[in-house]
Parts: structure tokens; sequence; C-alpha cells
């Protein structure tokens, strides 16, 4: 008996839509939806489900450094953990580093960059995000208070949430009352401000028990703060998600070495478990293992691994993202086959997936080999969704390979003059 197809949502197609727009227009992953695309990972993704997220980060924290090259997917493999870590509940922060807006040796930034970025699962994935440490405890206190009333969320910041271990008295004592603003219906007196790092007078948190500024001396100790008050809000825990390291390679010695151990005391604050229940991803092109890491032998040591995480060795710090469950063709292929539903459901039409499979596999081909560089994920996938556009206005037919290989060549060109690499990491 035939099958009849279920047609999608409404949410559906504007999910569906999301990712064609962000492929096509800059080969750039989807903010949301990369279940249906996401491919190459999965061993990986797994590892990080059952040994983690189902275990260790129910009891403690891990490290994990992620390895690729420019384009190699680091930024889509982060956004897999952030979807996996809001499956499991996590307050998430995906954080791009670089060393003018965002430089890992300045403590305070980081912490900035991560009390703005952090977020709780959404309800809804394509509606506008509440993002940022003060709208967090927002989000919380308000959910207790219409599930249990003002009087017991009262009760409940004051004698559990305010009694929480946590290494600064300032920053909880921040949480609590804002928490009790929230409560109370009042007026942010400067809370949110402090919570989010910025510069606050002392005059105007000081009556809520808060003595301490936010600054390069503390940054880090009010990061492992954030974690710790996370899990006492009833969060499950934390995934911080660092991103975009390549431009820090050249930077002096001086912040090097600074960068060398600010990541060496994150491992090590791991291992004791200070920072509670607490993803720490960062991710890195090869060479800083190769040039970088060496230089800081306290650092190196904790970091190398004869062998990458895997099923057979899931305490493995390192996560290779050169070494994936499929070859390049096969695995654009792949994603070219998990487009042709997702490109269905966008624009409400039905494809002859034949054809369409099969011209998926050629252009994954001529992508492979034109372009040695991994980049060419970012190439096949704009071209391919132009194509798709295509073959729905002019009629579907099957590609020759020189066909292929000319609309390849034409995008590269046109990729190589338009897109600033520095962010864009399929």
């Amino acid at each position: 008996m035939m099958s009849i197809p279920v047609a999608p949502t409404a949410a559906e197609a504007r999910e569906c839509l999301h990712i064609l727009q962000r492929l096509g227009e800059g080969g750039v992953p989807p903010e949301v939806g990369l279940g249906r695309i996401n491919v190459g990972n999965d061993s990986y993704l797994r590892v990080l489900e059952h040994e983690y997220f189902g275990r260790q980060l129910t009891i403690g924290a891990s490290f994990k450094l992620v390895q690729g090259y420019y384009g190699g997917g680091k930024t889509h493999f982060l956004l897999c953990v952030r979807e996996l870590a809001w499956r499991h509940g996590f307050a998430t922060a995906v954080v791009e580093l670089s060393p003018q807006e965002c430089p890992y040796d300045d403590t305070v930034q980081v912490y900035r960059a991560v009390a703005r970025r952090i977020a709780l699962p959404p309800q809804d994935p394509l509606a506008p995000r509440h993002y940022g440490v003060a709208e967090m405890v927002r989000d919380i206190v308000e959910r207790r208070v219409d599930a249990d009333g003002a009087g017991e969320t009262s009760r409940w910041l004051r004698r559990q949430v305010g009694r929480a271990p946590c290494e600064s008295h300032s920053y909880r004592a921040a949480v609590v009352a804002l928490g009790l603003e929230v409560v109370e219906e009042m007026q942010d007196s400067g809370l949110a401000a402090w919570l989010s790092g910025e510069p606050v007078p002392l005059s105007v948190v000081r009556p809520h028990g808060v003595y301490e500024t936010i600054s390069k001396a503390n940054g880090f100790t009010m990061l492992r703060c954030l974690t710790q008050m996370v899990v006492a809000l009833g969060v499950p825990g934390t995934a911080l998600l660092f991103d975009e390291v390549d431009r820090i390679l050249s930077v002096n010695v001086k912040r090097s070495q600074a960068i060398g151990d600010n990541l060496r005391q994150v491992v090590d604050l791991c291992g004791r478990h200070q920072l509670p229940n607490t993803l720490f991803m960062y991710a890195v092109p090869p060479e800083f293992l190769r040039h970088v890491a060496p230089e800081y032998p306290a650092l190196h040591q904790r970091l190398k691994s004869p062998v990458p995480l895997s099923v057979r060795s899931p305490q493995a710090v390192l996560i290779d993202l050169d070494k994936l469950d499929m070859e390049p063709t096969q695995l654009l292929a792949a994603i070219g086959v998990n487009l042709i539903p997702v490109f269905e459901t966008a624009r409400g039409v039905r494809l002859d997936r034949s054809v369409q499979e099969a011209n998926a596999g050629r252009l994954a081909q001529a992508a492979v080999s034109t372009f040695f560089e991994v980049n060419h994920r970012r190439l096949f996938v704009k071209t391919w969704v132009d194509l798709l556009h295509g073959q729905l206005v002019d009629g579907e037919r099957l590609l020759t390979d020189q066909e292929a290989m000319e609309r390849v060549t034409s995008t590269g060109t046109a990729l190589a003059e338009r897109i600033d690499d520095d962010f864009a990491d399929f």
C-alpha cells in the first residue's frame, strides 16, 4: 500500500526556507535546522551525546579542542553541538574570537562575549531569541513564577539560589537580586548591565550586595561564576563554544603566551570540576597544534593525543574535522541529496529525485576536483541551491559533466571576489 505524503507544517516550511537562504546567499551554516542537512560528523556527535551529555556533563566538565582547516566545517560543527546541547536543556553560547573584537587573552572581553551570547534552548527556533545572561535569568524566573507563584519563587531565590556554591558573593547576589526584581515587577536597577560586564558604578549596585566590578583581573572568575549560577538556577549545564581563532595565530608573542596560559587554565578547571556541568569547546586550525601549542609545554602536554575522539577513545581531547565519516565527494553528494527535500518543503514543489540525486553527485565530483581545499563545501552548497532554483524554473534535466564543471568554476570565481571568509566557515 502506498503511503500518502504528509504536507509540511508552516513552521517546517519556514525552517527550510531559512536553510536555503543561508546556504544560497553566503554558503554559511543555517542558525536552525542543521539536522536536516548535516552529514559526515555523526560519529563525533554520537560520542558527545552518549559519553558527555548523557554522562560526564551530569557530574563534571570537559574540554574539547576542535581542529579543522579554514572552511573545513568548524562553525558548522559548533552549531551542531549547540543544537545537541539545547536538546539536553543546556544554556549555550557560541562566541566568535578575533584579536580586535574579542581576543582570548583579554578575559573581561571573553566574559562579556559569553554574557551577551548565552541563551536557553529556544521554544520557537525561528522566533527572535533572548540572548544574554540577564535575559536568561529573567526567563527562568518568569517561568518559575508562572508555575509556582511569586511567593514560592521568592523563597526559592533567597533560600536555594542565594546559598548556591559560587566563587563570587557579588555575582551570586546580582543574580538573586535581578531575579527578585523580576518577581516583584520592579524596574531594573543596573544589575542586568553589571551581569553583562558593562561598566556600572558600584554605588548603583552596592545596595544589592554587589561589591566587585567585572574586570581583566577577575574575568575568568566571573565566567566560572556564570556556569555555577546556571546550575544553581536549575539549568542542566552550560556549553561554551569558542569559534574562529584562525587570525589569532598571527598575534605577538606576549598575547600568544596569554592565550596559551588561559587555555591551560581552562583545561585544568575542567579537570577540577570548577566549571560545573560545562562543555568548553575551542575551535582551531591545524597550525595551532603544530606551531602554537608546542611553544607552551604545559598546554601542549594537556592537548596532545595519539588519536582523536572516537567510540574507541571517547576521552580524547581532540576532535579532528579532517577525519570525517565520509570522503569529500561522498560527503558533498550526501549534503546535496539532503537538500532536495529541504528545497521541496521550502518551495512547495516535488522534484524528480533520481535526476537531482545524479546532479548532486556530478556537482560534488566537479567541486572536489576543481578546488582541492576543504572550502569546496561552501562552493558546492551555493552552486547546488542555485542549480535547484534553475531546474525548477527552466525544467529538470540531467547535467553533463562539463556543465557541472562550468557551474562550479563560475561560482568559485564569484566567491573569491565577494565572500569574506573570516567568519564564514561551513
